[in-house]
């Protein structure tokens, strides 16, 4: 896990994200549990909700090789959290399995966000070999038509289909991503069952943060009280698939898991509801963050804030010292209703969503219907 901050070194800091207090509490320099990293903007594929509008490229800044080894060395003197290989597509880098296996000789955990469509037998022994943990694939669309539309390209539901047979074939486990929008909120039980059909491991549901292309889609952003129907959707398929299920950014859905529980008059705990029960709704800049493909922290990909740049300053200096980071551990600075509200410390809003409504991070969640001390909420209208 994460080493104390007070034995990393901090030279050489970034002086826009200089902690300019005294040293920041220990309760500020959390467990350091996921880093995404944007080892490439280039990609095959032009999905309407793109976060990074990626298109195949080129894009200057890349972090070579060396760099990205350097990188991952400085990940493993913070932790040894997950590092998602994301991209763009990860699998146009050539050098990817090389980065892969330079991370796991590292003690890192690696795992890899490709479309599905570039996977061959022999990329998929080559994660094997590079150890790989698990990949996720987004499907958001239960049907060829449904999925080829959303990700703007003839064939993709059928090739990922067919990378999905190829790395299970290699014994990786995978994951199914799905995106919910207007246009297949009806479907997400179908795909859930596809996911099960096809063999996953889990069923990760992200609800759409308008940045990038995501922008020009944002007349298909589900609205509050469907974000709530969903999520209630979603607890209730807690016992009945043999899925991991797990809801990202959408931070609600830690809020109604608690509601729920005291409803049905449960504990919630990890032996009852596993992970979901020892984390929190937006993790960005808490145990997580993300790292763009020129080496620019962000407390998550959807929430383009320069926390500072790997290539100027060491990434523990950054995670540890950033004035953003330590905004964001600080839940008493959230404002509106998140910060009133009784479950800000297991919620605290999307930030993101937060940021592109408002202009400030530290703003209200504006696609929520909960009002704070309003006691339980209403499942009426479930899915």
């Amino acid at each position: 896990m994460a080493v104390n901050g007070n034995n990393i070194s901090t030279t050489n800091r970034h002086p826009h994200n200089r902690n300019k207090g005294a040293n920041p509490s220990p309760n500020l320099r959390p467990n350091l549990r996921l880093v995404a990293w944007e080892v490439t903007r280039n990609c095959n594929l032009s999905c309407i909700h793109c976060r990074a509008s990626s298109t195949k490229g080129p894009y200057s800044g890349e972090l070579d090789t060396m760099a990205s080894f350097r990188l991952l060395d400085q990940i493993a003197e913070v932790g040894s959290p997950i590092v998602i290989l994301t991209g763009g597509e990860p699998l146009l880098r050539q050098d990817i399995f090389k980065i892969a296996k330079y991370g796991t000789d590292k003690g890192l955990k690696m795992v890899m966000a490709p479309n599905g469509t570039l996977i061959t037998k022999k990329y998929a022994a080559k994660m094997a070999d590079s150890g790989i943990k698990r990949i996720s694939i987004s499907l958001d669309g239960a049907t060829k038509k449904s999925h080829d539309s959303f990700r703007g390209v003839n064939g993709a539901f059928e090739s990922a289909i067919r990378g999905i047979n190829l790395v299970k074939e290699a014994g990786i486990e995978f994951q199914i991503n799905t995106t919910i929008t207007k246009t297949n909120i009806d479907q997400i039980p179908k795909i859930q069952e596809l996911a099960i059909k096809l063999g996953a491991v889990a069923h990760h549901i992200f609800l759409l943060v308008p940045t990038g292309r995501g922008k020009y889609i944002v007349d298909q952003e589900i609205s509050a009280d469907e974000y709530e129907r969903t999520l209630n959707w979603f607890y209730d398929q807690r016992e009945k698939t043999p899925l991991q299920l797990k809801a990202t950014c959408a931070p609600h859905y830690y809020r109604i898991l608690r509601q729920r529980a005291k409803k049905e008059g449960k504990s919630v705990s990890f032996k009852t509801h596993g992970l979901d029960a020892v984390t929190r709704g937006c993790l960005g800049g808490t145990g997580f963050c993300f790292i763009s493909h020129t080496g620019v922290v962000q407390p998550c990909g959807f929430l383009h804030l320069n926390c500072g740049d790997i290539t100027l300053t060491s990434f523990a200096d950054i995670w540890n010292n950033s004035d953003i980071f330590l905004s964001l551990r600080d839940f008493d600075k959230l404002k509106g209703k998140c910060g009133r509200c009784e479950y800000k410390k297991v919620c605290g809003g999307c930030r993101a969503r937060a940021y592109e409504a408002t202009g400030d991070y530290l703003g209200e969640e504006p696609l929520c219907s909960y009002q704070p001390g309003s006691g339980s909420i209403s499942t009426t209208g479930r899915q």
